[in-house]
């Protein structure tokens, strides 16, 4: 019988003499490319069909056995030809059993049943059998964390696939960071013929905050202040994340002038807290009545203070 050619080597984009390693590193990068879930209704069917086939050339190519009977077809076939096995061309053969979660794909190809047997072509079962079960895919989706989540931890419910049909309870570990990977094992796919399921892994997103940015392991938050405190010093309230704090300003103090609040930053992975960082913002009244301009045109009178000093005169 007369089959397409398949080039399992040019599905996964690699070249014949490849690696195990880098077959292995192409197929993951592929099959998460075109993993249906990841995909739209427009262009699901596309994807199914080529993750299928990237799975098939990966079963081929990721099996000694089964990479050597294939590559002693020779180097001279091209994709898309037709193709007939020579004749007494055998080898291995092997037993696929239970194949629902694989045909839901559609199952394999001609080719890959008239090469290695299976329930299509009628080849008998001799020689080394062999049952076919594999891992479930890893996936990989983001979780989107507010910093008080991030900072204090604990539990989150998330949906999982593209249509949010699977709920799970997260466990957030105090002090993650923007960018860690959380490891779910055994929550990706569904594992083939009794294969274990793949894992999942989160990426954590941390949203942006209302008034604090992250710089490493410390916060960094602007605290407004009003002019006479800045100038007579003054003892605030400052935030952080899980509490309030007062912090002293000395005489005198400019605006943008950086104080450190010692262990009220993020958790450490190897204990302990960083710093938070309090930078001053001298502002000015919104609503300024009579008696307050009369004291601040005094204010004019008597200061010599020339804020526009180093603007002039000189390089």
């Amino acid at each position: 019988m007369s089959v397409k050619f398949k080039d399992y080597y040019e599905t996964l984009r690699v070249d014949r003499n490849a690696t195990d390693k880098e077959i292995k590193s192409s197929f993951k990068k592929l099959a998460k490319r075109y993993h249906p879930d990841l995909h739209t209704d427009e262009d699901k069917k596309a994807a199914e069909e080529k993750f299928k086939e990237i799975n098939e050339a990966y079963e081929v190519l990721s099996d000694k056995e089964k990479r050597e009977k294939y590559d002693r077809l020779g180097a001279n076939w091209k994709a898309g030809m037709d193709f007939t096995p020579p004749p007494g061309y055998g080898g291995v053969h092997f037993e696929y059993v239970n194949m629902d979660d694989f045909e839901k794909f559609g199952g394999f190809s001609d080719f890959f049943e008239t090469i290695f047997g299976g329930r299509k072509t009628g080849f008998k079962r001799t020689g080394t059998t062999r049952r076919w079960a594999r891992k479930g895919q890893d996936i990989e989706a983001f979780i989107d964390l507010t910093l008080e989540e991030a900072y204090h931890g604990g539990m989150r419910s998330i949906s999982i696939g593209r249509n949010h049909i699977r709920q799970l309870d997260v466990t957030i570990p105090s002090g993650v960071r923007d960018g860690t990977k959380m490891r779910l094992s055994a929550q990706g796919d569904h594992g083939i013929n009794g294969g274990p399921p793949g894992d999942l892994y989160l990426k954590v997103r941390i949203l942006p905050h209302r008034i604090f940015e992250v710089s490493g392991d410390d916060l960094i938050v602007e605290v407004p202040v009003m002019p006479w405190e800045a100038i007579m010093g003054a003892s605030i309230d400052v935030p952080t994340l899980d509490r309030t704090v007062k912090m002293k300003i000395p005489a005198e103090s400019q605006s943008g002038k950086k104080f450190r609040l010692r262990g009220e930053g993020l958790p450490k992975k190897s204990g302990g807290k960083g710093d938070q960082y309090v930078k001053l913002k001298v502002v000015v009244p919104d609503r300024v009545d009579e008696e307050e301009k009369r004291l601040f045109e005094e204010l004019s009178k008597v200061c010599k203070e020339d804020p526009r000093r180093n603007l002039f005169g000189g390089s």
